[in-house]
C-alpha cells in the first residue's frame, strides 16, 4: 500500500509544526577547510536559533560534535547523535505526512547525493530520513525514487511543484518516465496533480560549485493554495534573466489541483548578480515558515527589505526574520535547505 492508498498526505509548509529537524556542518568538502567549517557553524546556529523563537529545533550532530554545537547553538535546541556526511535536513531528511486523524507518517526517498555528483558522499546521509522518521516515531514508506525534499513544494490541497532536471533528469531517475514519477510522487505526497518547471537556476548546475541540478525551492513555492511566489532576476545581464520570465508564465498559465488559476507574486533577485567564482543565485524563495513565522534569506542587499515587505504582506500574521544566508549558499543552498518540518497531528 502507498502513503496516499493509507490516508496520508504532505501537508503544507504552513500548516502547525510539531518541530524543525536540522543538520550540524561537519568537515566535509563543502565546507573544506576550518575557517569554513566555523563560518557555516554560524550560520546554521543563526537560523536554529531564528526558528527556535518560534518552535522546538532538534539538531542531528555527527559523533563528537555536541558540545561544540551547543556552545553555538544554545541549551534550548535539542540534540541527537547520528553519523552524516553533509547538512542539508531539507534533502537527506524524511518528508512528513499526516492522515487528519492523529497518525504520523514519513517518505524516506532514497538519496544519492543529488545526482551521484563528484563532490558529493552519502553513506551516511542515505540512512538520516529512515533515523529522523524513527526519531519522530512516524510510520516510513521507502521510496524508490531518487529525489529530495527541496525538490518538491506542496499547497496541501493536493498539487505539487516539480523540476524536469531533477526527478527526470539521467543523474537520478535514468529509466523513470513523467507518468511514472508522478505516480510515485503522488502516491506518496497525497498530491494529485504536477506542474512541472523545466529547470533550476544557472548557478545550481555545474560548473558553479555545490549546486543540486535544479531544485524547485530556489525558484517557486506556494505562499497559500492559488497563491506561488516566483524567483525573478532583474537584471538582463544574468543568464537566469530569460529564465525567470519563462517560469512566471508557465505557473501564470496553470491552473492547481482544484482548478484554480495560480496567482503568481514575484520576488526580485538581490542585486548582487556574480562573485569571484560566477553568477549567484542568491533568491528569497528560499524561506521557511515556522510557527507564527517567516524565516528569511537575507543578503546584505538593498532587495532585502523590499523582499520582507512582500512576505509581511502575504502573511500578515506571521513574523519575518530576516537572516544572512550568504555563508549557507556558498555551500549550495539556503534557509528552507537546511530545515525540515515535522507537522503537528
Amino acid at each position: 500500500m502507498s502513503a496516499a492508498a493509507d490516508g496520508f498526505r504532505m501537508p503544507a509548509e504552513w500548516a502547525p509544526h510539531e518541530r524543525t529537524w536540522m543538520a550540524w556542518p561537519g568537515p566535509n568538502v563543502t565546507f573544506p577547510n576550518e575557517t569554513e567549517l566555523a563560518r557555516s557553524r554560524a550560520a546554521w546556529a543563526a537560523v536554529a536559533r531564528a526558528v527556535r523563537r518560534f518552535e522546538p529545533v532538534t539538531m542531528v550532530v555527527g559523533p563528537g560534535q555536541a558540545e561544540g554545537a551547543r556552545a553555538l547553538l544554545g541549551p534550548d535546541i535539542e540534540l541527537v547523535e547520528r553519523e552524516l556526511d553533509d547538512a542539508w535536513m531539507r534533502d537527506i531528511g524524511p518528508t512528513f505526512l499526516t492522515d487528519g486523524t492523529g497518525q504520523l507518517a514519513a517518505v524516506d526517498w532514497t538519496f544519492n547525493g543529488w545526482g551521484a555528483q563528484d563532490w558529493a558522499t552519502w553513506e551516511h546521509d542515505a540512512k538520516i530520513g529512515a533515523h529522523v522518521s524513527d526519531l519522530a516515531g512516524a510510520r516510513t514508506y521507502t521510496s524508490r525514487l531518487v529525489n529530495e525534499g527541496g525538490a518538491i513544494h506542496v499547497d496541501g490541497e493536493g498539487t505539487v511543484l516539480l523540476t524536469e532536471t531533477v526527478q527526470l533528469g539521467p543523474e537520478r531517475n535514468p529509466d523513470w518516465t513523467r507518468e511514472e514519477v508522478e505516480t510515485e510522487i503522488h502516491a506518496m505526497l497525497g498530491t494529485r496533480k504536477a506542474i512541472w518547471l523545466r529547470r533550476g537556476l544557472t548557478a545550481d548546475y555545474p560548473p558553479h560549485g555545490y549546486g543540486t541540478l535544479g531544485h524547485v525551492d530556489i525558484v517557486a513555492a506556494f505562499a497559500r493554495p492559488g497563491v506561488v511566489v516566483a524567483h525573478t532576476q532583474p537584471d538582463p545581464a544574468h543568464p537566469d534573466h530569460e529564465l525567470c520570465k519563462e517560469n512566471v508564465a508557465l505557473l501564470r498559465s496553470q491552473t492547481d489541483a482544484r482548478g484554480r488559476s495560480l496567482d503568481v507574486v514575484e520576488i526580485p533577485a538581490p542585486t548582487v548578480v556574480a562573485d569571484e567564482e560566477g553568477w549567484v543565485d542568491y533568491s528569497y524563495i528560499n524561506h521557511y515558515l515556522c510557527n507564527g513565522g517567516v524565516v528569511l534569506c537575507a543578503f546584505d542587499d538593498p532587495r532585502d527589505e523590499n523582499a520582507a515587505g512582500i512576505f509581511r504582506r502575504l502573511f500578515p500574521d506571521r513574523t519575518v526574520t530576516l537572516v544572512d544566508a550568504r555563508t549557507i549558499f556558498a555551500g549550495g543552498g539556503g534557509i528552507h535547505c537546511i530545515t525540515q518540518q515535522q507537522p503537528r497531528v
